[in-house]
């Protein structure tokens, strides 16, 4: 893999943070493979490791939440990158309201939106959990720039990666 390192190591995408709930249970984690999918109808994709909580609780989900996050928020995303759900509840650690379908929705997001699940894809050690956008919004000011992998390199992960 040392030769794809060339081209990987110039990515720097927008992280995002993805929350569950599902059968009484919620979860989340921070995510940095996702993107939009679909122009017409829009769709949008987030790749969910199989070794984590959050992966558990959507594979039972409807509906996924996903967060936009402004580098001030590091903290949020020490959170859900940095902890596990097996171990801490994320959920007291910020502040959340329900969305559509039971969805959880942080509110200090940048910008966010609900998607039912319409498909879930194996790819690798993640499944691609493709959704269809049924709620959104974001605030009124820009809290600045997206965070983005570079600012969440040094957060080390809540769990294993394998």
């Amino acid at each position: 893999m040392a030769g794809m390192d060339v081209f990987l190591d110039r990515l720097d995408p927008d992280m995002c943070v993805v929350t569950a709930a599902a059968d009484g249970k919620r979860a989340g984690c921070l995510v940095g493979f996702s993107s939009q999918c679909s122009l017409d109808p829009v769709r949008f994709v987030v790749w969910l490791s199989e070794v984590n909580r959050t992966f558990r609780v959507a594979r039972a989900a409807d509906v996924l939440a996903v967060h936009l996050l402004a580098r001030d928020r590091r903290g949020t995303a020490e959170v859900f990158g940095g902890q596990t759900g097996d171990r801490v509840d994320k959920f007291q650690r910020v502040r959340w309201r329900e969305g559509y379908g039971g969805a959880v929705v942080l509110e200090d997001a940048e910008a966010w939106f609900v998607g039912r699940v319409v498909e879930r894809a194996v790819g690798g050690d993640h499944v691609g959990f493709v959704l269809d956008p049924v709620e959104w919004g974001g605030r009124e000011a820009s809290g600045g720039p997206l965070l983005r992998l570079s600012d969440a390199s040094t957060i080390p992960p809540g769990h294993p990666v394998d």
